[in-house]
């Protein structure tokens, strides 16, 4: 039997996949492992979505709302335990804390300062 439904071109419902939430815009993509396993493979596939999404925009670099695209991946602990050491200091075991990202502005700060005047 075939996967595609002679109706309306979409596979039938399966595992997570539903016809019923296809939709004619595209514009968001996941990738994942439903086990929850590492791996590179997933890393290379989100990027492979990226740029399958760029005609749409998807290139991060909305400079004034800072809308856009990116992957979103597990905290690195072996990584960043690593590069703690290195730096003088233990992190504590993993999912005990958390990071996050902070975007500042890229032009001198002086110029803003000499603006605002």
């Amino acid at each position: 039997m075939s996967r595609v439904s002679h109706i309306n071109g979409v596979p039938p419902a399966q595992g997570l996949y539903d016809p019923a939430h296809e939709h004619d815009a595209c514009g968001i993509g996941f990738v994942a492992s439903i086990r929850g396993e590492k791996s590179h493979d997933i890393l290379r596939d989100g990027i492979q979505v990226l740029l399958n999404l760029a005609h749409r925009g998807a290139c991060g670099c909305d400079a004034e709302t800072g809308d856009g695209a990116g992957i979103l991946i597990q905290i690195p602990h072996k990584f960043y335990a690593r590069e703690c050491a290195k730096l003088g200091f233990e992190l504590p075991l993993p999912c005990s804390y958390g990071v996050g990202m902070t975007f500042l502005p890229v032009e001198n700060m002086r110029a803003c300062v000499a603006k605002d005047s």
